[in-house]
C-alpha cells in the first residue's frame, strides 16, 4: 500500500487574520497613505513624443473651435475666418499653442494691421524670432494672445510684424472673457461698435 495520509478537513480552522490599523492611525505614524496598486506592470505603457503631440494637437484644436464658435457667436456683423492650425513646442510636446483666427484692423495710429489670434496651454513672455516663447511658466494655465503679423517677401510667410505695438504682441492675457473682448474690438470696423464692445 501507498503511504496515503488523511486528515480532518473540519478540524482545520481559517487562519485569524489579526485587525489592520485603520489608515488615519497609519498616516499618524508613517506620514504616508498606502492605497493599493490597480494597474499592473504589463499595462503600463510609456507614450512617444509624437504621440504626446498628437493628443496634444487634438485638444487645442478643439479648443479653437469652440473660441471661433464664441467670438462668431457675439454679433452678426462681426465674423472671423477659421484658421485653425496647431504647433506643439519642440522637446516638449505636451505644450503648444492653436492658430484661431486672422483678420485685418486699424486703430491709434496704424492703418491696415494685419494680426492673428492664439491660444497656448500654458503661459510665457513672448520674446524674439528664435525663442518667441521666453520663460515659460509650468502650471495649468492657457494664454490667449494676438500678435501683428507681416508678409515677408523674401521667404514669402508670414512674420511677426514688430513695428506695432509693444514688439507686435497686441494683447497678451490669461481670462478667455478679457480674450474674447479684445478680439471683438480688433474685429470691430467703427467706433460705435467699439464703444458697445467696451461699455461689455
Amino acid at each position: 500500500m501507498s503511504n496515503l495520509r488523511y486528515f480532518d478537513a473540519a478540524a482545520v480552522k481559517e487562519p485569524v487574520q489579526s485587525p489592520k490599523a485603520a489608515i488615519h492611525t497609519e498616516f499618524l505614524r508613517t506620514g504616508r497613505i498606502n492605497r493599493p496598486q490597480q494597474w499592473s506592470v504589463e499595462e503600463k505603457r510609456y507614450l512617444t513624443h509624437q504621440e504626446v503631440a498628437a493628443r496634444t494637437g487634438r485638444r487645442l484644436e478643439a479648443a479653437g473651435k469652440v473660441t471661433h464658435e464664441r467670438i462668431n457667436g457675439f454679433h452678426a456683423s462681426i465674423r472671423f475666418p477659421k484658421l485653425i492650425f496647431h504647433r506643439t513646442l519642440s522637446g516638449r510636446p505636451h505644450l503648444g499653442y492653436c492658430h484661431v483666427t486672422t483678420a485685418r484692423t486699424t486703430f491709434a495710429k496704424f492703418d491696415d494691421v494685419r494680426w492673428s489670434f492664439y491660444i497656448a496651454n500654458f503661459f510665457s513672455d513672448i520674446g524674439d524670432d528664435e525663442h518667441f516663447f521666453e520663460k515659460i511658466k509650468l502650471g495649468y494655465s492657457r494664454m490667449y494672445f494676438a500678435v501683428a503679423t507681416a508678409r515677408d517677401a523674401e521667404e514669402g510667410k508670414l512674420t511677426l510684424n514688430r513695428t506695432v505695438h509693444e514688439n507686435g504682441l497686441l494683447f497678451r492675457t490669461r481670462d478667455p472673457k478679457q480674450a474674447l473682448k479684445n478680439v471683438l474690438l480688433l474685429g470691430a470696423y467703427n467706433e460705435q461698435l467699439r464703444k458697445i464692445i467696451n461699455s461689455l
